[in-house]
C-alpha cells in the first residue's frame, strides 16, 4: 500500500484530459434520454436511500477513470487498514476508530492494552445504563425529583454533531413516543450563549453532560464554572446535576464533582465522535439507549456498503470521486448541502467542521506542501428557506457550486395539511425536483436578468423518512466520503491543527503577554 500525492497518480493526467470537455448536464437532462439518467444514474445506500448522480458532469466515459483513481489510490485497502487499526493519523501518530464505536466488520484493535472494541462497548453499556436509571428515577435531583431536561457543554466536535444528530430526531422523537428528555447545547464561550440556554431550563430538574476529551479546554470550562455559579445560585449542589465525557486520565475522572464518568480516548477525534460517548451519553438520555443503537446501526450498515470496491456500487466513494474532480479538474471551490427537510438544519453546520477541518490542508500526511486542491468550502442551510435567500448567486453568480441535496418522501410528524391539491410534503419536494431541473438546465430569456445559464451540478441523497437508521446512514456517508477525498489528496484527514494557534494566541492576551497589533485589537476590544 502506497501513499502518493494526488499528482503523481497515473490516472491524474487521464482526468485533467476528460476535463478539457466535461459532460454537459444540461443537454443530457433535457433531452429525451433524460428520464433514462436520472433511473441509472443512482447508487443504494443504507436504510433503503439512494445517492443519484444523474444531474452531475459524469458519463461512462469519465466513471472508469473514477474507478482506475479508486483502484490506483488504493481507497479500499486504506480504507480496511483504517478499519484494521493501522496509524492512519500521522500528524499524530495515532489510530482512527470512530467506525469501531457502531460495530464495523474490521479486526479487533489492541491499543495500550486494550482492547478497543470492548471498550467503547463498555462505554455504550455504560451510557445506557445510566440512561435508564435516570429515566427511572434512580438517580434524581437533591429533591428527589426526576431529571426533565439535558444540557450538553462543550464546543466544536462536542457541540455540533451531537446537536445536529439530536435536532434531527427531536420531532420524530415526539411523534412516537421516544422523546424522554428535552436537550440543550451550551457551546460558545460568549456568556449571552449559556445566559441563555440556562434561562430556557428549570435548573433544579437539569442534567448537565459536560464534555472534554482533556478536561482543559477553556470555553468548557469557563461555561461549567457559569452553570455552577448558576446552580449555586439556586441552591442547588452542581454534583448532583453533573456528569462528566472525558478521557480515562483527565482531572474529570473520578472526580466527586461528576455523578459519573464516560470515557473516550485519542483515537476517534471531536468532529468524529457523535457515535462514541460524546453523543450516546446526550442521546441516550434524550431519546433513550434503543434509539441511540439504531442510530449505530444506520451508521454500521452504511459503513459496511463503504467497503465495495466498484465506484457505481459504494455511495460514498463515488460521491467523493466526483468531489475530487469537481474541485481539482473543475475549478469548483464551494460545496454547498441543502437539506430538504428542518430536522436536518444543523447539518451542514455539522458538515463543515466534518469536512473543512479534516481536509482543509496544505501539506500531505507527510507535511509536505502539495501543489494542488484540496477540500472545498461548505455551507449549507435547508430547503426551502434557502431558496429564498442565497439560491440566487447560485442559480445566477458568476460562480458554479456544485449542490448536494438530501429530501425524504415522507416527513418525520404524519400529520400534513393540503392546499391547493396537494400537502406540504409534496411541495416541499416538488421543489427539490424543480431545483435539480433549474441548476442543471437553466432557463433561456431574451432578458438577460431573468436568463439561467444552467450547468449547475447536483447530487440527492433521497430516502423514505428520516430516523433514526437512516440518519446513522447518513453520519456515515458523509464521514466516509470525507476519509476517502483524504486518501485521493493524501492528507491526514484526522488531525486538527489549524485550530490550535488562534487558541495559543488568546491564552496569551488573557495572559498579558502580548504588545503590536496584538495589543492594539485587545485594547479595541475593551479586554484591558
Amino acid at each position: 500500500m502506497e501513499w502518493k500525492n494526488f499528482t503523481q497518480l497515473d490516472v491524474y493526467g487521464k482526468l485533467k484530459k476528460a476535463a478539457e470537455n466535461p459532460v454537459d448536464i444540461k443537454a443530457e437532462l433535457s433531452g429525451p434520454g433524460g428520464a433514462e439518467r436520472v433511473r441509472d444514474y443512482k447508487v443504494p445506500m443504507a436504510e433503503g436511500m439512494t445517492y443519484s448522480y444523474a444531474a452531475k458532469q459524469v458519463d461512462e466515459k469519465l466513471l472508469p477513470l473514477l474507478q482506475e483513481l479508486a483502484d490506483e489510490a488504493e481507497l479500499i485497502p486504506k480504507y480496511e487498514a483504517l478499519l484494521d487499526g493501522e496509524v492512519i493519523n500521522t500528524g499524530e501518530k495515532r489510530l482512527v476508530l470512530h467506525q469501531l464505536t457502531r460495530g464495523q466488520l474490521g479486526k479487533d484493535v489492541i491499543a495500550d492494552g486494550v482492547n478497543k472494541r470492548e471498550f467503547y462497548t463498555a462505554q455504550q453499556e455504560k451510557a445506557a445504563a445510566f440512561a435508564n436509571r435516570v429515566h427511572a428515577g434512580e438517580i434524581v435531583n437533591e429533591k428527589g425529583e426526576k431529571f426533565t431536561t439535558v444540557v450538553q457543554i462543550g464546543i466544536g466536535g462536542s457541540d455540533l454533531g451531537p446537536r445536529a444528530l439530536y435536532i434531527s430526531l427531536e420531532n420524530w422523537a415526539k411523534a412516537n413516543g421516544t422523546l424522554l428528555m428535552d436537550a440543550k447545547f451550551i457551546s460558545n464561550v460568549d456568556p449571552d450563549d449559556a445566559s441563555a440556554t440556562l434561562a430556557s431550563v428549570d435548573l433544579a430538574h437539569s442534567m448537565f453532560v459536560l464534555v472534554s476529551k482533556s478536561g482543559t479546554t477553556l470555553e468548557t470550562l469557563t461555561n461549567e464554572a457559569f452553570v455552577k455559579d448558576a446552580l449555586k445560585a439556586e441552591g442547588l449542589d452542581p454534583a448532583r446535576h453533573m456528569c462528566a465525557v472525558t478521557s480515562e486520565t483527565s482531572p474529570l475522572a473520578g472526580n466527586s464533582d461528576y455523578l459519573e464518568a464516560f470515557f473516550m480516548d485519542d483515537y476517534i477525534g471531536g468532529r468524529y465522535s457523535a457515535c462514541s460517548a460524546v453523543g450516546g451519553v446526550i442521546l441516550s438520555l434524550a431519546f433513550g439507549p434503543d434509539v441511540f443503537a439504531r442510530i449505530l446501526s444506520g451508521a454500521a450498515e452504511e459503513d459496511a456498503l463503504a467497503k465495495e470496491p466498484c465506484v457505481t456500487k459504494n455511495a460514498a466513494m463515488l460521491d467523493a470521486l466526483i468531489g475530487v474532480f469537481e474541485r481539482n479538474f473543475l475549478g469548483y471551490g464551494v460545496t454547498a448541502v441543502l437539506p430538504y427537510s428542518q430536522a436536518l438544519s444543523r447539518f451542514p453546520a455539522h458538515l463543515q467542521q466534518l469536512d473543512m477541518e479534516s481536509n482543509g490542508k496544505s501539506v500531505n500526511r507527510f507535511g509536505e506542501p502539495v501543489d494542488y486542491q484540496t477540500g472545498p468550502v461548505i455551507f449549507g442551510e435547508p430547503g426551502t428557506n434557502g431558496q429564498h435567500s442565497f439560491y440566487q448567486l447560485l442559480h445566477q453568480g458568476t460562480s458554479v457550486v456544485p449542490l448536494q441535496f438530501v429530501g425524504f418522501h415522507e416527513s418525520q410528524i404524519g400529520r400534513d395539511v393540503e392546499i391547493r391539491g396537494t400537502v406540504s410534503q409534496q411541495k416541499l419536494n416538488a421543489n427539490v425536483a424543480a431545483q435539480i431541473i433549474a441548476f442543471a438546465c437553466g432557463k433561456d430569456d431574451e432578458n438577460r436578468n431573468k436568463y439561467f445559464a444552467g450547468g449547475r451540478p447536483s447530487s440527492i441523497i433521497a430516502g423514505k423518512q428520516l430516523t433514526p437508521e437512516s440518519l446513522g446512514a447518513l453520519l456515515a456517508h458523509f464521514e466516509n466520503k470525507v476519509m476517502f477525498q483524504g486518501f485521493v489528496w493524501n492528507l491526514n484527514s484526522f488531525d486538527q491543527e489549524g485550530v490550535q494557534l488562534g487558541k495559543v494566541l488568546a491564552n496569551r492576551v488573557l495572559a498579558g503577554d502580548m504588545d503590536g497589533a496584538l495589543l492594539e485589537y485587545s485594547r479595541l476590544l475593551g479586554i484591558f
